[in-house]
């Protein structure tokens, strides 16, 4: 009965969340697909920035919010917390989505990562975004 109930809360916890902020990392999803169909990466380079800068954003904002909902479950998360895990969360997938674009380079012999510089560029602008939102985004 119990793990009926922890299934009952987990389901409730993803379906919350996705359905108040998955909006947010969707959107920098599709603009990126609709900007690599267009080649507008090639085309004004420098797009790539604002890009990496609002997914921070994004993402960040969707791990606030996944943290907000597990506190029906885990109970009062401290907002420095809720913060601290937000933004830790979203350096790593911002680990991975580098990963992401390295992978599909070799295999698919895109050329979406232009050398370790625009790597670590990349991964400035996403954190940059999420240390944005992190300091001043306040709602609990």
């Amino acid at each position: 009965m119990n793990s009926l109930m922890n299934n009952k809360r987990t389901s409730h916890w993803i379906v919350a969340t996705l359905c108040e902020a998955a909006w947010a990392p969707l959107s920098i999803v599709v603009f990126y697909a609709i900007g690599l169909a267009l080649h507008l990466f090639r085309t004004f380079p420098n797009i790539d920035i604002p890009t990496h800068f609002l997914g921070g954003v994004a993402i960040t904002y969707f791990y606030r919010v996944a943290v907000k909902n597990s506190q029906s479950m885990l109970g009062n998360i401290l907002l420095p917390i809720q913060i601290l895990l937000a933004f830790t969360a979203t350096g790593t997938t911002a680990v991975f989505w580098e990963f992401y674009e390295n992978t599909f380079d070799f295999l698919f012999h895109t050329h979406m990562v232009l050398g370790l510089f625009d790597t670590l560029k990349d991964l400035f602008d996403g954190i940059m975004g999420a240390l944005v939102l992190s300091l001043f985004y306040r709602k609990r």
